[in-house]
């Protein structure tokens, strides 16, 4: 049965399918913010946190878990729906999507099963809710308002952790900066060794909290009735970690503690302070919940349970991804197995490290910046803040810090083409809708849903915009006679490609194709004009400029054009660097953004303005 036929079918399934089980476990979720593996259960001789140590050696801890998207709110609304945000048109940070009609999030089908569902206390999902999700949601939510008797699924989230701690100062050190080991793609600098240092001694105040979530389990006589799963919400939060789609960014820790009186709840593999090779995802955590709850999973979730009686095979890839983050635009796509990690950057000209205002205040972001700037990092520090390479292998074993990128060695073409074709086949077969322009996501979802869309051939062949976005962004030096071919197709997202098949190469393919660049600003789509406006003013002649900023001030203007059309318009104009000086004081008059009608994404888009202004001042 097809997503979209069991979806117009659900509204006839009302009662979810409940296996026959007497007593059913309470479900305990500790998850702490913007933290990767970094305990001293995973190995990690620096780090302080007993309570969660404790807690592995009675548990089974997952070595291979991705949380699928690097920062918090995609991250959580894979958590919560069990489906990819690529597949949702949810992937862009702080975006906000409708689910198709009888889609539900999964604390509703337990509580349906009669679970009482707390949540303390972040929410930030990318989707709508479609109804009452939570009893109760907020910082006093807790698994003791419960009725008498009644299993409960409880989420306690800590953000002791998060980057806004992680660079907060004064501060005292308990972890010794002198002790700290600095990643090979990170600056060896008092400043970078004090953020890391901060956050260790951060992770020990969330290891202090999760110990108080636990005893207050034990004090009230149930910790032999729960489940208790800890996790980590998204990479580490300093640059290069949280926002990056590869490993870094990725990898979070996962451990598990299921009672006795549950063993049979649990994994093949189970074991007391053992370990599972097993491949785990976020996606995978709702299809899980529900599976130990004794509650089939909904045909129509991606992830798969690894416990529980609805225990599914384990994949063989994880899958990743970047969008949007805040301000800044980008399209990156991931893979891993046991050892290697592959990066797909369909955006290739768009540097690692954008300005991301919030990731900016961090000092070890501000310093790396400075000496790249200065010349002063050695080669494998730089390429934060370079063009990136259209795809990335980086073997795990060899080099867990992916900084010896792989995808051009000889040796290493089979195992690309192997993780290439992985990727492209899990983007065909979740439909993923990333490879729209954000703006046409929406305007193509018209008065459905972006899922719905994308799951019809009719508004969105995938296989002709992914063929487009492949060729586009591979940088291979002969493609203008199909590039210019493909400025003519009739699908607009075809034609956005291969605009920006044109701006990734250059001058002289600008230069090559500037007529047909001239007529796409009279594009039917203003997201194909925004990328030849941004093409032409950074790479056309001298009289382009006035043209390309006239352009894209007017696509820019957030009163007459929709929101990501004039986030992609001011991205653009911040490209165009000291050629849009001259322009200074329109780029001042344009109008705010409206945060009462983006309620999630104008704040962020604000901050677009003021930085192209102060990098533009006399």
């Amino acid at each position: 049965m097809s997503h979209l036929r069991f979806l117009l079918t659900w509204p006839l399934i009302v009662l979810p399918m409940v296996a026959a089980e007497a007593v059913r476990p309470n479900l305990l979720w500790i998850t702490s913010e913007d933290n990767g593996p970094h305990l001293g259960c995973y190995g990690d001789g620096y780090a302080t946190t007993p309570n969660l140590d404790r807690l592995a050696a009675r548990s089974v801890r997952y070595v291979t878990v991705w949380c699928n998207a690097p920062v918090c709110a995609p991250a959580r609304t894979a958590i919560i729906t069990g489906l990819y945000p690529t597949s949702l048109g949810a992937e862009h940070m702080r975006s906000l999507v409708k689910l198709p009609p009888g889609m539900k999030l999964f604390p509703q089908l337990l509580r349906e099963a009669g679970y009482y569902c707390s949540n303390n206390s972040k929410e930030d999902y990318n989707v709508e809710k479609p109804g009452q999700v939570w009893d109760e949601s907020s910082a006093r939510a807790h698994w003791r308002n419960r009725q008498p008797g009644q299993p409960f699924f409880a989420v306690f989230n800590h953000v002791q952790s998060h980057e806004s701690q992680v660079r907060k100062r004064p501060h005292r050190f308990v972890h010794d900066p002198a002790k700290v080991r600095v990643p090979a793609y990170h600056p060896d600098t008092p400043e970078v060794r004090q953020d890391w240092a901060q956050y260790y001694d951060t992770l020990t105040e969330i290891d202090t909290k999760a110990g108080e979530n636990l005893r207050e389990l034990e004090e009230a006589g149930l910790a032999e009735d729960t489940i208790v799963l800890y996790y980590g919400d998204n990479g580490f939060g300093l640059p290069r970690g949280k926002r990056s789609a590869c490993n870094s960014g990725l990898a979070v820790p996962l451990i598990v503690y299921v009672p006795p009186k549950f063993r049979h709840l649990a994994p093949p593999d189970y074991a007391s302070g053992g370990k599972s090779d097993r491949l785990v995802s976020f996606v995978d955590f709702a299809p899980t919940v529900l599976s130990l709850a004794g509650i089939r999973p909904p045909d129509y979730l991606q992830g798969r349970a690894f416990m529980g009686p609805f225990l599914a095979p384990p994949p063989a890839f994880l899958h990743g991804f970047r969008g949007r983050m805040d301000e800044r635009i980008d399209f990156v796509r991931s893979v891993r197995d046991q050892r290697y990690v592959y990066v797909r950057n369909y955006l290739p000209h768009r540097v690692p490290g954008q300005h991301v205002t919030y990731m900016f205040e961090t000092p070890t972001t501000q310093v790396w910046k400075r000496l790249y700037d200065e010349g002063q990092l050695k080669p494998a520090q730089t390429f934060f803040w370079q063009p990136k390479p259209p795809e990335e292998l980086y073997d795990l074993e060899s080099d867990p810090d992916e900084v010896n990128n792989l995808a051009t060695s000889r040796a290493h073409q089979a195992i690309l083409a192997r993780m290439r074709k992985a990727q492209q086949e899990h983007a065909r077969a979740i439909r993923d809708v990333g490879f729209l322009p954000e703006d046409e996501i929406h305007t193509r979802a018209a008065d459905t849903t972006p899922y719905e869309a994308g799951h019809d051939k009719r508004r969105y062949p995938l296989k002709e915009i992914m063929a487009a976005a492949e060729f586009a962004s591979a940088g291979k030096a002969d493609a203008l006679p199909k590039l210019k071919k493909l400025l003519r197709h009739p699908d607009s997202a075809v034609r956005y490609w291969a605009a920006t098949g044109i701006l990734i190469r250059g001058r002289v393919a600008v230069e090559s194709l500037r007529p047909e660049l001239l007529s796409a600003l009279q594009d039917d789509s203003p997201s194909v004009r925004v990328v030849a406006a941004e093409a032409l003013g950074r790479h056309g002649r001298p009289e382009d400029v006035p043209v390309a900023m006239s352009q894209l001030l007017e696509l820019a203007n957030a009163e007459h054009q929709r929101l990501y059309v004039a986030v992609a318009a001011l991205n653009a104009v911040d490209e165009l660097d000291a050629k849009a000086a001259a322009f200074r004081e329109a780029i001042a008059a344009l109008p705010p953004f409206d945060k009462t009608k983006w309620v999630r994404s104008g704040e962020t888009a604000d901050r677009l303005v003021p930085k192209i202004l102060k990098d533009l001042k006399p």
